[in-house]
């Protein structure tokens, strides 16, 4: 561990306000506020952009932009990276909610969602520290353990390659995705393989100086694109990539935030470039799409549909896991996301703040519901206390992105946050103390 990785290592534990990271977060808010104003066209019907409008928006979402101070000051964990995440989410939806369409109770919302990210912050930002009792493998177990990953990968791969496996392009996927249907089993073990498991190997690889089996861990998981048909498993070796570059050139707090700054700046930079004549409209607009759009405007749009569908329509009482589902009544027989199609963006899932939060409880118990997830994420907090950080974001890299489109219930059992919660547990940090005395 070098340049900024040993500057990390000995100030990460203390609280300290670093005022490149505010700088970045001005950037951060400045680059989502024009970004959301774009990707508002591909939500119509439920947002309409007016620029007259503009002022207010700045004005509803100033108190929150403030709050952002916290990611100046906060050490980091796992829940500073998924905290941000979140962070980003609620504030588009506090831009956008100005140029709401659907009839809600819109002040209401307002404070929920503000009080519910607080609630969440808190524990997430500030629960850090060790469990008191850890049980830690041996160097030579854990090695083992990531080679045993990599076979356990390669053979759940070529299984599920037998239910489905099809070369298909981005605008293709939905018309053959709905067609999978994989054993209950096996579609767990994917979600925990590629959401988890892989991303574990890789961080563990890559920070150990194995490379290549770093590379094939990123083959394993390109080649669940064809078989899951799905954006994140063809783009999760791309990101992992792109964290570890990001984790040699800065610090793990500048990478959180740069890691939804670079790819936010580069869509708006490309669709101007496009506007002049200077880049082409198919590729700027197919970027957009799928950054700008899909993964940074679309999670805070859902907390805009769940307000409006749970206002007229029975809460479910945590009813949407399927083990409560046993034991009380639910009014509903879809999943939730089957329940969206209503809006006409497709079936989609939504995140802890919107399931757990806004269709679950309501609105006036939202932030209490938002308190509880925060302790759990402050678990992956403590059982990851000790690690390098730079292993956290990579290991914990694609959690963030399934946060934000997936309730935390579903993350933990079928995406393998629990998993990852326990690999963080039993990784020995001695195999960390040969590149850094500070580690």
């Amino acid at each position: 561990m070098s340049g900024p990785d040993a500057h990390l290592a000995t100030t990460s534990g203390r609280l300290e306000f670093r005022p490149i990271l505010a700088l970045l977060l001005c950037g951060h808010v400045a680059a989502c506020c024009i970004s959301l104003s774009y990707a508002a066209a591909a939500f119509s019907g439920i947002v309409g952009f007016d620029k007259a409008n503009v002022p207010i928006a700045m004005l509803r979402t100033l108190p929150f932009a403030v709050v952002s101070i916290v990611f100046a000051i906060s050490r980091f964990s796992f829940g500073y990276f998924a905290g941000f995440y979140f962070y980003t989410m609620i504030f588009g939806y506090l831009w956008l909610i100005e140029f709401s369409l659907l009839p809600y109770n819109h002040a209401l919302a307002i404070v929920s969602i503000f009080a519910s990210a607080l609630a969440f912050l808190a524990p997430a930002l500030l629960i850090t520290s060790p469990v008191r009792a850890r049980l830690d493998l041996s160097v030579s177990a854990f090695d083992l353990l990531l080679s045993a990953i990599l076979i356990f990968a390669a053979i759940l791969i070529a299984v599920a390659a037998f239910y489905n496996f099809r070369l298909v392009g981005l605008s293709e996927i939905y018309r053959f995705r709905e067609q999978i249907a994989f054993p209950a089993p096996l579609r767990y073990a994917i979600g925990i393989t590629s959401n988890a498991l892989l991303p574990f190997a890789f961080a563990g690889f890559a920070l150990g100086g194995s490379i290549w089996r770093a590379g094939i861990v990123l083959v394993l998981m390109l080649l669940l694109y064809p078989v899951t048909l799905s954006k994140l498993a063809l783009f999760a070796p791309l990101w992992l990539l792109f964290l570890a570059f990001l984790c040699r050139m800065v610090e793990a707090r500048s990478t959180v935030i740069l890691s939804l700054l670079l790819p936010t700046t580069v869509g708006l930079a490309t669709l101007f470039l496009a506007k002049a004549e200077l880049f082409p409209i198919e590729w700027a607009a197919q970027y957009f799409s799928v950054v700008n759009t899909r993964m940074v405007a679309m999670p805070s749009i859902a907390l805009e549909v769940y307000n409006n569908y749970f206002s007229t329509h029975p809460l479910t009482h945590f009813c949407q896991i399927n083990v409560l589902k046993l034991v009380i009544d639910c009014p509903y027989d879809e999943p939730l996301s089957i329940l969206m199609r209503v809006y006409n963006q497709g079936a989609f899932n939504a995140s802890l703040f919107a399931t757990e939060g806004i269709a679950s409880v309501g609105p006036w118990m939202a932030p209490l519901s938002a308190f509880g997830c925060g302790l759990v994420i402050a678990i992956g907090n403590r059982l990851s206390s000790g690690l390098p950080p730079q292993f956290i974001v990579l290991s914990g890299g694609i959690l963030p992105q399934v946060l934000l489109n997936v309730p935390l219930s579903t993350t933990l059992l079928t995406n393998g946050a629990g998993v990852l919660f326990l690999l963080w547990y039993v990784t020995p940090r001695s195999i960390f103390e040969r590149s850094s005395p500070h580690s």
